[in-house]
């Protein structure tokens, strides 16, 4: 077991710059989770650490060891990929040994890691089957198994679940989080969705540009994100926005003034900022009686998902989206009155995102 430090961290290739100078602490026996959109970086960054891309510039360290010049299978880490990567003539057992048994590892103790891996990923059944003969969640577990058998420092997952229909990438995911507590080994995890970075991490690192926007808690990062980038990737639909701003002695969208009901935190971060981004989740609209209270919009769209609904709506040139009560029965072309939550808008300097506090 072993925590990841990485220092001042460049990554090259050519004249582009990946990753311009990035600072972060793994703990040791912690599930970390890198999250972004595609170019971001984070499966370089995870290879970097993996030993399968150099560095250009910077330092890392796995443990009190700087693993810079390091080989891959000298840093005692082990990956599971995307495409599962087993070997298709080899049975499920011979897939999970087959690393112990080029260390030389004594056979007793490669059946032992074998059959105890095999039963904490319920794959115990399938040992003599090919990977021909399982399903893509049963090839992931075995993925996971091989991994499982070494013991190592720590575990990278590069996007595991992104070839798993929906249903079974949950159950996957429920799986590897319980794995994670099982194990208390350190794993670093990569992914482009935000749903699976939320429900499985202790920490997220929100990645744009090889550079880390947020680094927190999944609840910290869900309630109060740093930035505007931030705020917009996670969540699910996105965090809505209005250009508003301070006139008159209360806060009105800019396109169109009509007034924004803020709570008294809200107001005078915009009183003294004069103009800004409001930001507002579409869980975070409250559906009031009077127009007066809120603010009116019109329907244009209606989405039942059964445990809510979704409506869309245009409010002052920004398409937006409010998840609602269901027993509402909203219809295209209603007229409802809107009004944000208190406590729960977000404001952001309209010229560089940054959140205004």
């Amino acid at each position: 077991m072993a925590s990841i430090s990485i220092r001042n961290l460049v990554k090259r290739y050519g004249n582009f710059t990946v990753i311009p100078d990035l600072n972060l602490e793994i703990a040791d026996h912690e599930f970390v989770v890198f999250v972004g959109p595609s170019g971001c970086g984070k499966s370089t960054l995870l290879r970097i650490i993996a030993g399968l891309e150099p560095i250009t510039a910077g330092d890392l360290y796995i443990g009190d060891k700087r693993v810079n010049g390091v080989q891959a299978a000298q840093r005692d880490i082990a990956m599971v990929f995307q495409d599962y990567a087993l070997y298709p003539h080899m049975r499920v057992y011979d897939n999970m040994s087959f690393a112990l048994e080029l260390r030389g590892t004594p056979k007793a103790e490669i059946d032992s890691r074998v059959k105890r891996a095999a039963a904490l990923l319920h794959i115990e059944d399938y040992l003599d089957r090919k990977p021909k003969e399982l399903s893509g969640g049963q090839r992931q577990r075995v993925a996971m198994g091989r991994a499982i058998v070494r013991n190592p420092k720590a575990f990278l997952f590069d996007e595991p679940l992104s070839n798993l229909d929906a249903k079974l990438r949950g159950q996957v995911r429920a799986e590897i989080k319980a794995l994670a507590q099982e194990l208390k080994t350190t794993m670093v995890f990569v992914t482009h969705d935000q749903i699976e970075a939320m429900t499985m991490a202790d920490r997220i690192v929100v990645l744009q540009s090889g550079m880390v926007q947020q680094y927190d808690t999944p609840e910290t990062v869900y309630e109060r994100p740093a930035n505007q980038f931030v705020a917009g990737f996670i969540g699910s639909p996105a965090m809505n926005f209005f250009r508003v701003a301070w006139r008159e002695d209360r806060v009105v969208l800019s396109e169109v003034g009509t007034a924004v009901p803020l709570d008294g935190e809200g107001t005078n971060r915009l009183r003294q900022a004069g103009e800004g981004l409001l930001g507002i989740r579409p869980e975070h609209f409250a559906v009031v009686p009077d127009s007066a209270d809120g603010i009116e919009i019109g329907v244009k769209l209606v989405e039942p998902l059964g445990s809510d609904t979704l409506i869309h709506f245009d409010l002052a040139g920004a398409s937006a989206i409010a998840r609602i009560d269901p027993s509402l029965r909203p219809k295209v072309g209603d007229r409802l009155s809107l009004r944000p939550q208190s406590g729960k808008s977000h404001l952001f300097d309209s010229r560089n995102g940054q959140v205004l506090r």
